[in-house]
C-alpha cells in the first residue's frame, strides 16, 4: 500500500460495509437506473470472486452498462485471465518503472514488472479505448499516471513502455493532483506538491515518447503544435 495514498481511510483503516452477492448485484442495477454510465469497481482485486458471483444476479435483472476494472496495476495475469470477456474497460494506474522507488513508497519491488505484464494482458483483452458519440468510454484500456515530485514516478519510462510495448494509441490520463497524504511526511523527497515546471516536463516527455491520446484536460495544456 502506497505511503502517499490519498484514500488512506479506506485503504489503511478498512472502512466500508459488508454486503451479500445478491445485494451487490442489486446495487449495480440500481446505479444503472440512476443514470450511471458504467459500474466502476475501485481496487477490486481482492474481491474478484465475489464480483463474479454477483454479476449473474445483476445481469438477470437487466444490467447492460459497461463494467470498469479500476486498479493500481499490481495484478496477476492469472487473475486477469478470469476476467477476460467480463470487464469492458480496464483503468489501471502505472505508478513506477523503478523497482527501488516501488519498494520504498509502495513496499512492492516487483511492481514495475508486474504492472507491465498486467497492462499488456488488459490491452490484449479489450484493446485501445473506444468512446461513443458523447465522448463516454464504452470499451478498452485507459491508463492513469500520477506525476510525483522529483520524477520518482518515472514518467518518461512509463510512456516509452506504453508506446513501444502496448500501443501508441493508449489513452493516458496524466494526473497532476499529487499531494503528500498518509505517511508521505516521513519521506522528505515526496513531502511536497509537484511544481508546474515538473508537470510541463512530463507533458513534453509523454508527447516525445509518442503517446498521442491524452485526456482533454491535459490536452488543453499542450503547446499548440503538440495538441492532439
Amino acid at each position: 500500500r502506497c505511503v502517499f495514498c490519498q484514500n488512506w481511510e479506506i485503504s489503511h483503516k478498512m472502512e466500508g460495509a459488508e454486503v451479500s452477492h445478491r445485494r451487490l448485484g442489486e446495487m449495480m442495477v440500481e446505479l444503472q437506473g440512476m443514470g450511471c454510465h458504467n459500474i466502476n469497481f475501485v481496487t477490486p482485486t481482492h474481491m474478484v470472486p465475489q464480483i463474479l458471483a454477483a454479476l449473474p444476479y445483476a445481469i438477470d435483472r437487466g444490467l447492460s452498462i459497461p463494467l470498469v476494472y479500476n486498479t493500481s496495476g499490481y495484478e496477476r495475469v492469472e487473475t486477469l485471465g478470469l476476467l477476460d470477456g467480463v470487464f469492458d474497460i480496464y483503468m489501471p494506474d502505472v505508478k513506477y518503472m523503478d523497482a527501488a522507488h516501488a519498494k520504498r513508497y509502495s513496499g512492492a519491488a516487483d511492481y514495475p514488472e508486474t504492472a507491465r505484464a498486467a497492462v499488456k494482458e488488459m490491452h490484449r483483452q479489450v484493446g485501445d479505448l473506444v468512446l461513443d458519440s458523447r465522448g463516454i468510454a464504452i470499451r478498452g484500456l485507459l491508463v492513469r499516471h500520477l506525476v510525483m515530485p522529483g520524477g520518482v514516478a518515472g514518467t518518461r519510462e512509463v510512456m516509452r513502455f506504453l508506446a513501444r510495448e502496448v500501443s501508441r494509441d493508449t489513452y493516458v490520463n496524466l494526473m497532476d493532483q499529487y499531494r503528500p497524504c498518509g505517511a508521505a511526511h516521513r519521506f522528505p523527497e515526496i513531502n511536497r506538491l509537484i511544481a508546474a515546471q515538473e508537470f510541463e516536463e512530463t507533458l513534453d516527455a509523454t508527447v516525445g515518447e509518442g503517446i498521442a491520446r491524452l485526456d482533454s484536460g491535459v490536452g488543453t495544456r499542450l503547446r499548440p503544435r503538440e495538441r492532439v
